[in-house]
């Protein structure tokens, strides 16, 4: 079956690592548990083997008190006295005669296995005690077999042979053991299955929300990304849910900011396309002042499709990795840059009061176009020949580019948004402008790490600082001074 989902996976998972667990951890046990069990038989066998040998080398039965005279007399003494256990059978072998069979009943009784006593008639030719496991149709035993080749006095004997034989059945002797394997067996299959189904339950709680996250991603659309997921606790899951959450509140917004700026960007497309097509319908072909006229109407508003279009690529791209291109820019060099060129635009008094001499990582254009706005800003709402002032300062480690003009001011109300794209404060709407400016200013600052502040009052004017950490600092002295009488 194909595991398709990641609540089956991870139990899969868990499943297997129980079974491993079970298995390893039942196959060891089970393994040095029977070798040891194996050991304790041929220990046993060993030690009868030991016993008998010592009554050999006394030579005489402890419970009558005389010599061996024959093999089969000391092989009977050895039965008297071996006491079998459970699984454990005994016997004596002479040759050319019947076995003897111990005198009390004992559980294995060799004598009725035809094929053992075959196999140990073929063994008691043999000088020496051995221990070997012989097979039949009825049984495993591992048995030893102590012939008897000598008399009593250690002198060979002429006598028949006989042997002392003891027997234990492996498998009755493991039977036991074997049954409390095959429980383990039963136990670990009941808790595999326990675990599958506990495994099962706890795997759908934990992954609960995930479950939410994929239903909740299925309804998110263009049109509806109001869905959120319920993020509770410290756990992984509950960060997964919460970035869940922060990347749906940002596509919202996101969605949001494009519908306004198609929304806006038509209006503001329309309004120049709305202008042409009149002129166009109303001018008179043959009166040549009205076609220029109209022309001129014209390639006015195609200016400010073109400035608008601009604008939008600016902010479009404001975003990639290769908008800025950083270097080490001098700020006093800046300063003096931007001075020179806002001086020739208008009849405004441009005046530097502030410099810094920092050097920075920045890219100079950027910062040039950001300010330049700035400037061009305040010259279009502040009335012709007054006075404008531009400065640079560093300061906690910031370096602060800033235009203070004296011109209509901007609300309190209005200040939060004129940062937003097309929005226009109420004093200013009867001037010419997309309202891209300053989100072009507030795009470069955030690139830079930095921000936009304003400080306005109506009818008292307006400062905007564009506010910069520093970044690759240099050892220069950085000061900042105001330049005396730097009036046109």
């Amino acid at each position: 079956m194909r595991l398709r989902t990641v609540r089956s996976r991870i139990l899969a998972a868990m499943l297997a690592l129980a079974a491993i667990a079970l298995v390893l951890s039942g196959g060891i046990a089970y393994g040095l548990q029977r070798s040891a069990l194996l050991s304790d038989i041929d220990a046993t066998l060993q030690r009868h083997a030991s016993e008998f040998e010592m009554l050999a080398e006394s030579g005489t039965d402890p419970l009558t008190a005389t010599e061996f005279a024959t093999a089969e007399e000391l092989v009977t003494a050895a039965m008297k006295l071996t006491v079998p256990t459970n699984n454990e059978g005994m016997l004596g072998l002479r040759e050319g005669r019947g076995p003897l069979v111990p005198g009390q009943d004992s559980a294995l009784r060799l004598q009725d296995d035809a094929q053992l006593l075959a196999v140990l008639g073929e063994q008691m030719a043999q000088d020496e005690i051995t221990i070997t496991t012989i097979t039949t149709s009825t049984a495993r035993y591992r048995v030893m077999i102590a012939p008897v080749v000598q008399d009593q006095r250690g002198t060979a004997t002429s006598a028949p042979r006989a042997a002392f034989v003891v027997a234990i059945d492996r498998d009755a002797h493991l039977a036991e053991f074997n049954e409390v394997a095959r429980t383990y067996a039963i136990v670990a299959a009941i808790a595999l299955a326990l675990t599958a189904v506990i495994g099962w339950i706890v795997a759908g709680r934990l992954l609960h929300p995930i479950r939410t996250l994929s239903a909740t991603a299925r309804k998110v659309s263009e049109e509806d990304l109001s869905g959120r997921i319920a993020a509770e606790g410290d756990t992984d899951l509950a960060d997964v849910a919460q970035t869940f959450n922060e990347m749906l509140d940002r596509l919202e917004t996101a969605f949001t900011a494009r519908h306004a700026l198609l929304d806006d960007v038509s209006h503001e497309l329309r309004t120049p396309l709305t202008v042409v097509r009149g002129h166009l319908e109303l001018m008179d072909p043959s009166d040549q002042d009205d076609v220029e006229t109209t022309r001129q109407v014209a390639l006015d508003e195609v200016d400010r499709m073109d400035r608008l279009v601009t604008d939008l690529s600016t902010l479009a791209t404001a975003d990639s990795p290769d908008f800025i291109q950083m270097e080490l820019v001098d700020i006093g060099t800046l300063t003096d840059d931007v001075y020179d060129k806002v001086r020739q635009w208008t009849s405004h008094q441009w005046r530097v009061t502030e410099r810094s001499d920092t050097v920075m990582s920045a890219d100079p254009q950027r910062l040039t176009q950001a300010w330049l706005q700035l400037c061009a800003n305040a010259a279009k709402f502040s009335d012709p020949d007054s006075t404008i002032e531009i400065g640079s300062r560093t300061l906690d480690g910031q370096v602060t580019l800033w235009v203070k003009d004296h011109g209509r001011g901007i609300a309190p109300e209005d200040i939060p948004i004129v940062t937003e794209r097309f929005a226009r404060a109420g004093v200013t709407r009867q001037v010419e402008g997309a309202g891209l400016g300053l989100s072009i200013v507030d795009a470069i600052a955030q690139r830079h790490g930095g921000y936009v502040a304003i400080e306005s009052e109506l009818g008292a004017g307006t400062i905007v600082h564009l506010h910069l950490p520093i970044a690759g600092q240099q050892d220069v002295a950085e000061q900042y001074y105001p330049v005396a009488e730097d009036v046109l």
